[in-house]
């Protein structure tokens, strides 16, 4: 394929890729926007594998046959609530791929780069190594957290802010003798490397739990700027491209889940919720009440207006069908029924989108928090399905909660929250809650998808439906 055939493709990939990003920034359009993506890089990988700079055929295919086997497995086998994880790993994959193209071009200086070009090539090579590295092992570290391997607790070591600037001071200091060339620059690229991967493990262990899915954007941001780095190693310009569109679209969603949680990017960084605290966090007392699937469907029955604030439980236990169903049958009797998200709800943003999405839960009525926050105080009920951690009442009334200042979704102010959850354990973020024990909370224990379940059962067996109301 000639060069500019390969301009025109790699223009359309890009197109396609920016309407993508375009496409999945609404619940509306996000499947058109992810065949768009597909699309561009179907087109982007025909115009690479076709041009010049292609040569062995046997390797490529020795490699992407694999590639493509254990992608289809993982796209069929991991779970709607492993995709966080998932996620981080494949955040893992983009920056271990930077740092081999690293030292690929390193080993292998192109003869024809001489001068300023050859150093600002050695330049790019020292830089990407440097971003791949961190993206790696700080993906790594943050699966870990995801998937329960490592705490989700903050794990900071003493003077840690001290150690991460000396590190960052000693791979700017390397950059020196590595650009000196000879027999030495490998070494030197070597050891940035080496400094670079304890300082992504030691940035990400010590954030916690419930800044994770801030951490997972910022390391998809990551992966995305060490991406553009290796297409300028590479003389890239679709991967260029590519990679600009990644890091900044998630920079400015690290951006606005901080803002949604009251956090700034530096306090994330600087390690997790909890560190202004001046004291011990309040003791919660109280007793949490029980209810059953009875009592339950007896105050749906009654209620006008339902919200719904599901999270990662309901994930876990795959309740968004029957939730969905119970949304149909209320809507049906002429409640007003709507979905209420947290910007961090099931640890990765837009996780409960999806879920309602695939249950058929109508857009219209699943709203943001900043959306539907002030609506509690009007709200019969709330049935909360497997939240915790962003409905904890601490997070507003105690100022040495671990979690204090993070905005929640304000179920309490509702005349009854019921509860579905399997105990009256902590969140991810280890934080008791508060709104277990309030006068006008009862937990329905069990699981979540068989708790549904029989409430669905329960409600279809009632009494005839009233009246619909049409803005329901």
């Amino acid at each position: 394929m000639s060069n500019s055939l390969i301009t025109v493709a790699y223009i359309a990939a890009s197109a396609l890729f920016i309407l993508s990003l375009g496409g999945l920034s609404k619940q509306e359009t996000a499947r058109r926007g992810n065949f768009l993506g597909i699309l561009g890089m179907l087109i982007a990988f025909g115009a690479t594998v076709a041009s010049a700079q292609v040569t062995g055929y046997g390797v490529l295919v020795s490699t992407l046959l694999p590639g493509l086997a254990i992608g289809a497995l993982l796209a069929a086998r991991v779970a709607m609530t492993s995709m966080p994880q998932l996620v981080g790993i494949l955040n893992s994959f983009g920056g271990l791929a930077s740092v081999l193209v690293g030292f690929g071009s390193f080993l292998q200086a192109e003869a024809a780069l001489t001068g300023v070009e050859a150093t600002i090539h050695d330049i790019e090579i020292y830089v990407g190594v440097f971003i791949g590295t961190v993206t790696f092992t700080g993906s790594v570290v943050a699966c870990g957290k995801l998937q329960g391997i490592v705490s989700s607790k903050p794990i900071a070591l003493p003077g840690r802010h001290f150690v991460n600037l000396g590190m960052l001071v000693a791979i700017a200091v390397l950059l020196f003798p590595y650009m000196q060339g000879g027999e030495t620059a490998l070494t030197y690229l070597g050891i940035s490397c080496a400094i670079a991967a304890v300082l992504g493990v030691n940035l990400v262990i010590a954030i916690g739990g419930a800044d994770m899915p801030v951490v997972i954007s910022m390391l998809n941001s990551y992966s995305g700027w060490a991406a553009a780095a290796a297409g300028f190693m590479l003389s890239n310009d679709l991967l260029i491209v590519t990679g600009a569109l990644v890091g900044s679209s998630g920079a400015i969603l690290s951006y606005f889940m901080c803002k949604a949680m009251n956090r700034s990017f530096i306090n994330v960084m600087a390690g997790g919720f909890g560190e202004g605290a001046s004291g011990p966090a309040a003791e919660i007392t109280g007793t949490a009440t029980p209810t059953n699937i009875e009592e339950t469907v007896e105050l749906l029955d009654n209620a006008q207006n339902v919200i719904i604030v599901p999270g990662y439980g309901m994930a876990v236990a795959q309740a968004q069908h029957p939730v969905s169903d119970i949304t149909k049958i209320l809507r049906k009797r002429g409640k007003q029924v709507r979905f209420g998200i947290h910007p961090v709800a099931g640890r990765l943003p837009g996780h409960m989108n999806v879920l309602l999405a695939e249950a058929n839960v109508p857009y219209d009525i699943v709203l943001e928090m900043d959306e539907i926050n002030d609506d509690f105080p009007e709200t019969d009920v709330v049935l909360v399905i497997g939240a915790n951690d962003t409905v904890n009442s601490s997070a507003l009334d105690d100022p040495n909660s671990a979690i204090a200042g993070m905005p929640v979704m304000e179920v309490w102010k509702s005349d009854s929250v019921i509860v579905l959850k399997r105990s009256l354990s902590s969140g991810y973020a280890g934080v008791d809650n508060p709104l277990f024990y309030k006068d006008n909370t009862m937990m329905l224990f069990g699981d979540a998808k068989q708790n549904t379940t029989a409430i669905l059962a329960k409600l279809s067996e009632s009494a005839t439906p009233s009246k619909v109301l049409t803005t329901a």
